[in-house]
């Protein structure tokens, strides 16, 4: 969720090296969540965590690939699972679990399915240029790789890399 009034949103995505960050979570919630839109200028997303749904819009991400436009609504949870009927193939199942390192909250979402076997962190920042701290479990960085948006992964799963 966007915490500015410009609805913009800055985040950077790693793998992980362990699953260390199972311990040191405060939240854990399972996702379902889907596409009406996976187009990167616009994805609309529909998902059901725990026992809320939300409606998403994105933008296309900047030339730096770590900011883009974010609005999203509270939505009805029957009003998710009918539009989640209507979702292009391939919805995505994740577990997110939420550890707080230093000034900073990271979502380490771990997926099953097509997916299983992927585990990816983010976090999310207030500047582009701004610091955080790294925990032992952080891998490397693929903010910049678009295979590891969750748009994507619905349409070409992890499954598939190898």
């Amino acid at each position: 969720m966007p915490h500015n009034d410009k609805m913009i949103e800055i985040e950077r995505k790693f793998l992980t090296t362990s699953e260390a960050f199972k311990k040191e979570a405060f939240a854990e919630n399972r996702i379902t969540q889907g596409y009406l839109s996976s187009v990167p200028e616009r994805t609309v997303r529909v998902r059901i965590k725990g026992n809320k749904a939300l409606l998403t819009i994105k933008g296309a991400s900047n030339e730096s690939g770590l900011s883009r436009f974010e609005w999203e609504k509270e939505i009805p949870v029957e009003e998710a699972t009918a539009l989640l009927n209507l979702c292009e193939k391939g919805v995505v199942d994740k577990t997110r679990f939420e550890v707080k390192v230093g000034n900073h909250i990271f979502e380490i979402d771990e997926f099953y399915g097509e997916n299983t076997g992927l585990i990816v962190a983010e976090v999310e920042l207030k500047s582009e240029n701004e610091t955080f701290e790294k925990p032992i479990w952080l891998g490397k960085e693929v903010t910049n790789d678009n295979r590891y948006y969750n748009s994507n992964l619905s349409k070409n799963p992890f499954a598939n890399w190898h």
